[in-house]
C-alpha cells in the first residue's frame, strides 16, 4: 500500500491543524456547555445576538465538530487513497465556521478576538486554495 504523505504533506499538515482546532473546541463546548453558554451570554449581552446565544452556540458546536470530523476523514482519504473530497469539505466547513465566529466577534465588538479568528482563517483559506 502506497501512502500519499509526500504527495500531499502540506494539505495533510493543514488538515491536522484543523482537526486539532475544531475537535478540541467542539469537544470543549460539549463538555462544558454551561460554562461556555454563561461566558457567551455575557460576551453578547450588548449585541443583537443576546437572545440567541444557546441556539448559536449549538450551531457553532455542530459546525466545529463537523469541520473536525470531515478533516479527520479527509486526512485518512488523502493519506490512503490520494482523494481530496473529504479534505475539501473539511476545509470548507472550517472556513464557514471561522467566518461565523468572525461575525460573532465583530458584532460583539471584540476586535482583538476577531483578529485572532483571522489567524486561523488564513491557513484554512490556503488549504482551500490547494484543494480546489
Amino acid at each position: 500500500m502506497h501512502l500519499h504523505f509526500t504527495d500531499n504533506y502540506v494539505q495533510l499538515i493543514l488538515l491536522v491543524f484543523l482537526i486539532i482546532v475544531f475537535l478540541q473546541s467542539g469537544i470543549d463546548k460539549v463538555r462544558d456547555w454551561k460554562g461556555n453558554r454563561s461566558w457567551l451570554v455575557g460576551h453578547f449581552a450588548e449585541s443583537p445576538f443576546k437572545n440567541g446565544v444557546p441556539l448559536l452556540l449549538g450551531i457553532i458546536t455542530v459546525m466545529e465538530l463537523a469541520a473536525g470530523a470531515l478533516s479527520l476523514v479527509g486526512v485518512l482519504h488523502l493519506l490512503f487513497h490520494g482523494n481530496t473530497l473529504f479534505a475539501f469539505y473539511g476545509a470548507l466547513v472550517s472556513a464557514i465556521t471561522l467566518l461565523l465566529l468572525l461575525l460573532g466577534q465583530r458584532v460583539a465588538k471584540d476586535y482583538e478576538g476577531a483578529k485572532t479568528i483571522v489567524i486561523y482563517l488564513v491557513p484554512t483559506a490556503f488549504l482551500l486554495f490547494l484543494l480546489q
